[in-house]
């Protein structure tokens, strides 16, 4: 599945038509795919640990495996998308994924299924850091934010209807359909993309393996330490992997500075508005990770709502978002990303304030409007941000540019995660501090998203 030299589609995206249509709905599958890989496993995993007669404690590996191989691959795949072209590294993504849903159907063991789930992590890279990039030989420049928007909007909706999906697969049958489905939309986006999506043109330059190496440490070993902190190992462990995911990430950025062709352009993170701006991105990610890992223990624990009460609050954010997103998209085609964004954020820190100011006994009403405003502020955040990031680079660095943002985005989640965790085993959570502990994440969260504010507001100088 080599790509030539040809220059289809031309600088300014594909003309609009049914071929267009037809691209976005191939990347669109795709994405799909790869957020609904996680937000419908992680309803899965108490059957799966009956099936296979594992622990809870182990099961969590199940969708740690995932997590890990995305993020220490999103850069090395999205670098490699700029050498042999975009739409390879996409097909050769949904086989790889589509491959490792096969394994996953079948698993035996918990040993077998991580090892699935992992080589489904990276399928999911390959899909996920050449998304910006595709977007962008899509869509003409002028309507660049309309197509980043309607991407966060499938992100959104992904995410919304993981759990209900989920549910009502499992209702009809074992957890191993939760993965059988990828495979006829594997397929299907594979066959879709060899017709419809577009041939861009690429570097001529071999793959940086040192590189790819470093950054592939980096990255685990931070997301092992970030882990870990949240989980209560041992700290000099924790330390020792956040040290050497420090030294790793040191050599990194010097090889990078050294080379004409970097795998992480740095040099694009010398301009004040992109540096801002993956900067409140990861903020903001950040402040969502610890929204949405919390919120639920919230509304049960605290609030005493039911299980079908809180999934339905919680699907307040990600539809708000989906229905903001397309428009913040076509605003940010006519307005400065750091106005949009200031805006935005300044709703969604508003949102979790009010969230963590909730009365005792609030009605579902008085919950609901905190989460749309959340919802919405993300969505006016978040495609102006990513347009303004894939607009400083050049063409020939889409791919980079974009396995850039997706790493923000996954780190972002990871730490917010991660940081839950740390604050539930602070305040003793097991042991009667559930409101506290709660309260303080979401604290947390208002916190991350007002630095987000101001480092957002910071690029109306520029």
């Amino acid at each position: 599945m080599a790509e030539h030299h040809q220059a289809f589609p031309p600088a300014d995206g594909m003309p609009a038509g049914p071929r267009r249509l037809a691209a976005v709905a191939t990347i669109t599958i795709g994405l799909a795919m790869a957020v609904l890989s996680n937000s419908m496993t992680n309803l899965a995993l108490p059957y799966i640990a009956a099936d296979l007669a594992i622990t809870a404690e182990s099961s969590i590996w199940i969708v740690n495996a995932y997590q890990i191989a995305l993020m220490v691959m999103l850069l090395p795949v999205a670098a490699l998308g700029d050498i042999v072209g975009y739409r390879t590294v996409y097909r050769w993504g949904l086989v790889v994924f589509s491959v490792a849903s096969i394994g996953c159907v079948f698993a035996p063991s918990l040993s077998w299924l991580i090892a699935a789930r992992t080589l489904q992590g990276l399928g999911g890279a390959a899909i996920m850091a050449i998304q910006p990039a595709l977007v962008r030989a899509i869509y003409p420049r002028a309507a660049l934010g309309r197509g980043l928007g309607f991407n966060t909007t499938v992100v959104a909706t992904s995410l919304a209807a993981g759990p209900s999906l989920g549910a009502a697969l499992l209702a009809i049958t074992s957890w191993p359909i939760l993965f059988a489905v990828y495979i006829p939309l594997g397929l299907l986006a594979f066959l879709l993309s060899g017709r419809f999506l577009p041939i861009t043109t690429h570097e001529q330059r071999p793959f940086d393996w040192p590189s790819a190496a470093l950054s592939g440490a980096t990255f685990g070993l931070l997301i092992f330490g970030i882990d870990g902190a949240g989980h209560g190992h041992a700290l000099p462990v924790i330390a020792a992997e956040l040290t050497a995911a420090a030294l790793f990430g040191t050599l990194f950025v010097r090889r990078q500075r050294r080379l004409a062709h970097p795998m992480m352009p740095v040099d694009m993170f010398t301009r004040p508005i992109f540096s801002l701006s993956i900067s409140a991105s990861t903020c903001t990610f950040t402040a969502q990770g610890l929204a949405f890992v919390s919120l639920p223990f919230f509304f049960h624990t605290v609030l005493g709502r039911d299980a079908a009460a809180t999934g339905l609050l919680l699907t307040a954010w990600p539809l708000a978002l989906a229905g903001t997103a397309p428009i913040a998209g076509r605003l940010a085609d006519r307005h400065h990303a750091g106005l949009l964004g200031t805006i935005g954020l300044s709703c969604m820190a508003s949102g979790l304030i009010l969230l963590a100011l909730l009365p005792a006994d609030p009605s579902a009403a008085n919950i609901v409007w905190r989460l749309v405003l959340c919802g919405m502020g993300f969505g006016i955040f978040a495609a102006p941000n990513n347009r303004l990031m894939m607009n400083a680079v050049p063409r020939d660095r889409s791919g980079s540019a974009g396995g850039i943002i997706a790493s923000a985005r996954t780190l972002g989640q990871t730490m917010g995660a991660a940081m839950v965790a740390l604050v539930f085993g602070l305040f003793d959570f097991s042991g009667g501090g559930a409101a506290a502990a709660s309260l303080a994440a979401l604290w947390l969260a208002a916190g991350f998203a007002v630095t987000a504010l101001i480092l957002s507001s910071l690029r109306l100088r520029h």
